[in-house]
């Protein structure tokens, strides 16, 4: 009976790690406005985001902006100039500032399933890119007008079942870690001694299983989340920003996959070594398959 429990434990166990990091990165990642900022500051430095940013507010001052036939070069040239501003510590701040205010808009749209997107508002962007026009006196800087533009970086409609079970799993926050921890423990006090290093194996392989089911999760939220933006220069930022914010759920799996084949190992090792005959003190062990010697 006890030999059954722990092998019940060992299968819980690999469900329940995928689980327990979705759970911790949704509390800790997602939940908390300090860490959302600092995931979400060192993009104002990806290109994606810089040519997202760029392309969004070009197109948002443009169509305030009647020039003739100049239309085109002028269009030309505020584009590079934004760009150029892109690469600034204004920009970066004005980044961060944007990115402040999109985390509430995450936690309404992934916490309690209000919202219809997750947007970056790029007003701030564009508060900066003007006044920083005007100070080196870029034609028609001064016409930029002011106004909410973002990017959409995830609409709700594509989250489908993931929002509700990120919901729950935010929810629970950091127990179902513990709960993980708890279950490897027992499923070892469980086994039976002899048999102890086959449920060291066993549960180093349920932490592998679970690694390579958290990496196949990220990978296919990723694909449908991404698969509901329009192909422009949204989603190659969108792309950007999730590869950030899911970063750490990806470390975590590369983690816990090698902690588990280790544990494996170790318990494998365990076995073999139990497996092997005891050898009388004074003796060389004898070859498996050596002959006897002949007599003289």
């Amino acid at each position: 009976m006890r030999s059954y429990l722990s092998t019940a434990l060992i299968v819980l166990l690999a469900v329940l790690t995928p689980l327990s990091a979705i759970a911790a990165w949704a509390d800790l990642e997602i939940g908390d406005t300090g860490r959302f900022v600092s995931t979400m500051a060192p993009l104002a430095s990806d290109p994606a985001v810089q040519g997202a940013v760029a392309d969004r507010v070009t197109d948002q001052v443009m169509t305030q902006i009647d020039v003739g036939p100049l239309q085109s070069g002028v269009r030309e040239l505020l584009h590079e100039a934004v760009l150029s501003f892109s690469t600034t510590e204004a920009f970066k701040n004005a980044w961060t500032t944007a990115a402040r205010a999109a985390h509430t808009t995450a936690q309404q749209v992934l916490a309690s399933g209000g919202g219809d997107a997750v947007s970056i508002d790029l007003a701030p962007v564009t508060q900066q890119v003007k006044r920083q026009l005007m100070a080196d006196r870029v034609p028609y800087a001064d016409r930029i007008p002011v106004r909410h533009s973002e990017i959409t970086v995830l609409k709700a409609n594509g989250l489908g079942v993931w929002r509700d079970v990120a919901r729950r799993l935010k929810a629970a926050g950091v127990r179902p870690a513990v709960a993980t921890v708890v279950l490897a423990a027992a499923a070892l006090l469980l086994s039976v001694r002899r048999r102890r290093h086959r449920a060291l194996t066993g549960v180093g392989l349920a932490f592998a299983t679970g690694a390579v089911v958290l990496g196949v999760v990220v990978a296919v939220a990723r694909t449908t989340t991404l698969g509901n933006l329009p192909d422009n220069g949204d989603r190659s930022a969108a792309a950007a920003i999730y590869d950030a914010l899911t970063a750490s759920l990806r470390t975590a799996a590369w983690w816990i996959l090698a902690a588990g084949l280790a544990l494996a190992a170790i318990g494998w090792l365990m076995g073999r070594r139990r497996r092997a005959p005891p050898v009388p003190p004074g003796r060389t062990p004898v070859p498996v398959g050596a002959g006897t010697p002949d007599r003289p």
